[in-house]
């Protein structure tokens, strides 16, 4: 139960990475608030959150669509007392495409959606964390961020600022006992991968089959991951064993990456 006593938010928490992110947490312990924009999904999964330690979770309904309101509805759950120690920070990537196809647009509203929203989340929270003298922030976003990925260049640009924005936040609130990490899931089999491989299907006729086969046989261990493994490196990072570790960056993709 080493995360017992602990307070999560997790970001995009009905489904895929999120979801089992949340399930493992409360699992070994943690107080768990989900956050995501399906009210009636919301109210499915907190049921299903361990509550051996008789913790109540809860849930916040936002959309990162909107960050102004994410802002009012974040603020006013600390102002109620609230001091969540852990954050998950994960939210759904844009559309695939070339990057030179990219609308403006894409790139403004893929913005505010992962690197605002999540700069809103740690500016409500950093200080309940300090008052705990224990911060953990940890961002799920993409083998993109270390080897750009073909078909997805708004995606990848973002990352690459979520990222950059990570590290620098380590930089200034490690002295806090605060950390901030990484982990960078590579092919998951979640909705998102799904909705790329239609996506994919689609322009170029080739069968989901194929283009799951194709992903597998990528990573040096021949299959895509699920959504749980993820987790487990997440938890990890928001547990005490991992209190030295800060400001980097976890790829959980099978040895897919190229780069060390």
């Amino acid at each position: 139960m080493e995360l017992l006593g602990m307070h999560a938010i997790v970001c995009g928490s009905t489904q895929g990475i999120g979801f089992e992110t949340a399930k493992l947490m409360a699992k070994r312990g943690a107080r768990i608030t989900l956050l995501s924009r399906n009210e009636d999904k919301l109210k499915k999964v907190v049921k299903e959150l361990d509550t051996t330690d008789g913790f109540e979770h809860d849930y916040l309904v936002a959309d990162f669509c909107y960050p102004e309101k994410l802002k009012t509805i974040i603020f006013e759950y600390v102002n109620l007392g609230n001091k969540p120690n852990i954050l998950v920070n994960n939210t759904g990537g844009p559309k695939g495409g070339p990057i030179i196809e990219a609308n403006i647009s894409e790139f403004i509203n893929t913005f505010n959606q992962h690197l605002i929203c999540n700069h809103i989340l740690v500016q409500a929270l950093y200080k309940g964390m300090m008052s705990k003298n224990y911060g953990r922030i940890i961002n799920i976003i993409s083998t993109s961020v270390k080897q750009p990925l073909i078909g997805l260049g708004v995606s990848n640009t973002i990352r690459g600022a979520v990222a950059n924005w990570s590290k620098t936040l380590a930089n200034e609130l490690g002295h806090l006992n605060i950390t901030v990490n990484n982990v960078l899931p590579g092919a998951t089999n979640t909705s998102r991968l799904n909705d790329i491989a239609v996506g994919k299907s689609k322009k170029t006729g080739q069968s989901i089959e194929d283009i799951f086969s194709n992903l597998a046989l990528q990573s040096p261990m021949q299959r895509i991951a699920e959504p749980s493994e993820v987790a487990e490196a997440v938890a990890f990072l928001a547990s005490p064993r991992a209190s030295y570790i800060n400001g980097i960056n976890i790829p959980v993709d099978g040895g897919r990456t190229k780069s060390l």
